[in-house]
């Protein structure tokens, strides 16, 4: 004779093992779209500005036509020291005019957006201050 069977209890409610993997699969979701995030540590940061020292002396500049590598976008930052007041020409697209005031300021050249060679200079020295090799 055959005994009736009886459901052997379960020692973890239906409804909790239906929430568990409900939540199991909200976690692997959410992670899922973190790794296909990027490393925000570095995309979607602007960089910080390249820093270049110039000095201005009598008819003379430094640094006088180096070539300083920077980012597309990323703004340079000429820290100046000038015997007289004058103006620093970038030659980007658009192009840039920095006044400087005499004795030390700062000027900010914009972040430039194509790859390529940028000259800066003096006009009023005619003298190659720096190439911006934007990359």
């Amino acid at each position: 004779m055959r005994r009736p069977s009886t459901p052997v209890p379960s020692p973890v409610p239906r409804g909790a093992v239906r929430h568990a993997l409900v939540l199991l699969a909200l976690l692997l979701g959410a992670l899922s779209l973190t790794a296909c995030g990027g490393d925000t540590s570095t995309s979607g940061r602007a960089e910080a500005p390249k820093v270049i020292t110039v000095t201005f002396s009598g008819d003379s500049v430094t640094p006088n036509g180096e070539r300083v590598d920077v980012s597309t976008g990323q703004d340079v930052r000429l820290e100046v020291t000038a015997d007289k007041p004058g103006e620093i020409h970038v030659h980007s697209n658009p192009e840039q005019q920095l006044e400087y005031a005499k004795g030390t300021s700062t000027v900010t050249i914009k972040g430039i957006d194509a790859p390529g060679q940028v000259d800066v200079e003096s006009h009023a020295l005619d003298k190659l201050i720096v190439q911006l090799e934007v990359r």
